[in-house]
């Protein structure tokens, strides 16, 4: 199937697009830019992530939706919360949304592109913090996207009954660099190791066995 893939430039999204590389036909890889605090270090591993699979990599800016949208992760590196990743801690850093508007700008250029399907990859970890990652909206979003394209695209989610332990497992198995990933919501040039993603990147880490070459201040 020929499909787009949302890539950030995170753990998830480029095991995702390794995924997609072996089982599907990626014409391109998507990333957005929405004014979030590591948006510069998270699109630079996601570029590199792409070109690394030879797959064109496109950038939509959608910054100009920021000043309209609350949301800790697009107020600054001393808005993020430091904790455990869990909904209490977390759910400041919610941008109210977001994958289903970038699921419906997605569906626009794949039905353009001739693509079949777009790949996302969200997963289990994230269900009890992000409204937008759950299944059931998953479902929801799939049946719009599906009745709303005449090529009738569908919506992969290949991980999202999985933890991000088992996404770095898999990732590990196909031959993603993780050195090449970014996950701190803070945005600085190391990974704080204070945030929660940092702690939840570091637990997937040691959770699945896999070497983590992440670089922590904290």
């Amino acid at each position: 199937m020929k499909c787009l893939i949302l890539l950030s430039g995170g753990v998830d999204s480029a095991t995702a697009l390794h995924w997609a590389a072996r089982e599907h036909e990626p014409i391109a890889a998507l990333s957005f830019r929405y004014g979030s605090n590591h948006a510069d270090r998270e699109l630079a591993c996601a570029e590199r992530q792409a070109r690394t699979l030879n797959i064109p990599h496109r950038v939509v800016d959608l910054s100009a939706l920021a000043p309209h949208l609350s949301s800790a992760l697009l107020s600054g590196a001393s808005a993020i919360p430091a904790g455990e990743y869990d909904e209490q801690n977390m759910r400041a850093t919610v941008v109210p949304f977001r994958n289903g508007i970038f699921l419906s700008v997605a569906a626009g250029i794949a039905e353009s592109c001739g693509a079949q399907g777009v790949v996302i990859a969200a997963h289990s970890g994230d269900h009890a913090i992000y409204p937008d990652c759950r299944e059931s909206f998953m479902q929801a979003m799939s049946r719009a996207i599906e009745l709303g394209s005449y090529a009738g695209v569908q919506l992969l989610r290949p991980f999202i009954s999985m933890s991000k332990a088992q996404i770095v497992e898999l990732g590990a198995q196909l031959g993603v660099d993780f050195s090449h990933t970014y996950s701190c919501y803070c945005g600085g040039e190391r990974h704080c190791g204070r945030c929660g993603t940092c702690r939840e990147r570091r637990e997937a880490f040691l959770a699945s066995g896999v070497p983590d070459p992440t670089t922590y201040e904290a």
